[in-house]
């Protein structure tokens, strides 16, 4: 008879187990995999915090190139026409010939347009490009320049001219990394019974920064 009276307060007991055993696989396995794609990412944006954090203290040489080349006179004729708008892009076939030229695409750009040339910025991480190109010839002027690789890793860090491509990764890098955190925190949760200093260390984590940024952000 007692064992019958025990039985059922004991037999949540298991289903408990099952469910928090559950739990525990799904954030497991959701922390790993969100580990797993943001890792290198991650490495690389921290690496570039430093980088960014003593950008004053690296030294950069920046490396000028210059480059001219001349365009067919039947795609100057091209250039002849006045533009849709002031910042109109280059026509297809004139930004084409460019980029055979010079090595410089400019295609789908906005282009400043006066009566003597057309002027197209192209800035790129890690430094900065522009062609002009003289409407009446259609002589081709083009510089480039180059900070080096920090420089162009600061500015990946920073989704600085770095296209459409880029700008989704970062998207889904921080989704991954907001998943590989908030899973992180669960489980935190889960162990903290057994690993007193958890929530100390977590609460450092969150006064340490708030304090400085009180104390010596003005």
């Amino acid at each position: 008879m007692d064992q019958v009276r025990l039985s059922p307060s004991r037999a949540p007991r298991p289903a408990k187990r099952k469910w928090r055993g559950w739990w525990l696989k799904q954030l497991h396995t959701w922390h790993w995999v969100s580990a797993a794609i943001s890792l290198v990412a991650m490495l690389l944006f921290a690496v570039t915090g430093i980088t960014l954090n003593h950008a004053a203290s690296i030294a950069a040489t920046p490396v000028v190139t210059n480059r001219n080349a001349p365009l067919p006179p039947l795609i100057v004729q091209a250039l002849a026409a006045p533009p849709a708008s002031p910042d109109a892009p280059l026509p297809p076939r004139v930004a084409a010939a460019a980029k055979r030229a010079v090595g410089l695409d400019p295609t789908g750009r906005a282009a400043e347009w006066s009566d003597a040339e057309v002027y197209v910025a192209l800035p790129r991480p890690g430094g900065d490009a522009w062609l002009s190109i003289d409407r009446a010839s259609g002589r081709i002027t083009a510089e480039i320049t180059d900070r080096g690789w920090i420089s162009y890793l600061n500015d990946l860090h920073k989704g600085r001219n770095s296209g459409a491509a880029w700008f989704w990764f970062i998207d889904v890098f921080a989704g991954a990394c907001i998943l590989f955190t908030l899973t992180g925190l669960l489980l935190l949760q889960l162990h903290a019974r057994h690993r007193p200093s958890t929530w100390p260390l977590v609460a450092a984590g969150l006064v340490l920064p708030a304090l400085l940024a009180m104390l010596f952000i003005h």
